[in-house]
């Protein structure tokens, strides 16, 4: 299959290209930023998605019969507007509007965010919306402009949740940092429950919906990713594997208190690794609905044991500092 990915040179791109490329296919990955791997270099062009007539170039050369458009911009700084978010609107459009006007692409894997809907209850339709965050929203209306687009081709949308593993472009250097530095404490023994994913789990399903028959995932939403799991337990897995010992458990009031801390240090331009919504985040359940994509798109093929090992095997090669035991 030929298959052009919108965003490659990122994190889930990264995976899935290696992943691709190793099976055979033909890809063309469009990106502004330059791939993270030398050698996938020769199937990358420079584009941006907010260009229509050189993306349109790009699919015109290359024919792609399938496209999974991973292309956005995905920060949930509070202090921005809807229009810092042209990438995942206009940028989207332009996708959805190249894919109408060639008319060969067969398939379209469209990547959206659980970020949608964050309410308590979590979302009882696809439809059903509950944003908070400015970067939700976007992903809301490129969602209701992908359905309302009448485009001629079998269409999916995938929700990550918080994907994690090899090539992630923020984590050595804030969360398996802090794990290796030993500033990390985790808040009481209260079982946290969140929806994480390794990203070799998102990347088959990703392959999976690229094979299924049209009846099986034409206008479907998936939340990509495992299922959900006590936060303790991925947060210990990667510290016993980074420095050989369990993670610290404290009082919640005490790390509570060392979120308001972060807060204060943070208004005078200190960083600190903990602020009140880091803390909310590590003590607020927020399970996605998996059970839908393990029975329609087969169920994962990594256990967490094996994401961790796969993620501190890259980590000692590109990151060798983070991992403490030798």
């Amino acid at each position: 299959m030929k298959i052009l990915v919108t965003g490659g040179s990122g994190f889930i791109g990264t995976n899935l290209i290696d992943k691709l490329l190793s099976e055979g296919s033909e890809i063309l990955n469009i990106d502004t930023a330059y791939p993270k791997v030398e050698s996938m270099t020769a199937f990358w062009k420079k584009c941006d998605i907010l260009n229509y007539e050189q993306v349109r170039e790009a699919f015109i050369s290359f024919r792609p019969e399938a496209v999974v458009h991973l292309a956005a911009q995905t920060d949930t700084d509070p202090s921005k507007t809807i229009a810092d978010y042209k990438v995942n609107i206009e940028g989207s459009d332009n996708i959805i509007n190249i894919i109408k006007e060639v008319g060969f692409v067969k398939r379209i894997v469209f990547t959206s965010t659980q970020f949608v809907n964050q309410s308590e209850h979590g979302p009882r339709h696809d439809q059903d919306y509950a944003p908070h965050t400015v970067y939700g929203e976007s992903k809301i209306i490129s969602e209701q402009h992908l359905r309302e687009s009448q485009i001629d081709a079998i269409w999916t949308i995938i929700r990550p949740t918080n994907i994690w593993g090899p090539w992630h472009l923020r984590y050595p250097f804030e969360f398996w940092k802090i794990l290796s530095d030993g500033k990390y404490f985790h808040p009481g023994h209260q079982k946290v429950i969140r929806s994480y994913g390794y990203v070799g789990n998102v990347v088959d399903q990703i392959r999976a919906i690229l094979e299924k028959p049209k009846d099986l995932v034409h206008q479907k939403v998936y939340y990509v990713g495992d299922r959900p799991i006590d936060l303790y337990d991925w947060v210990n897995g990667f510290n016993l594997r980074q420095t050989g010992k369990k993670v610290i458990v404290m009082p919640r009031f005490f790390v509570f208190s060392l979120a308001i801390l972060g807060n204060a240090l943070r208004l005078v331009g200190i960083k600190f690794p903990i602020t009140l919504s880091r803390y909310r985040s590590m003590t607020t359940s927020n399970p996605a609905y998996m059970e839908k994509t393990f029975q329609e798109l087969g169920e994962p093929g990594y256990t967490l044991d094996q994401g961790i090992e796969e993620t501190v095997r890259w980590l000692r090669t590109t990151h060798p500092d983070l991992v403490k035991i030798k």
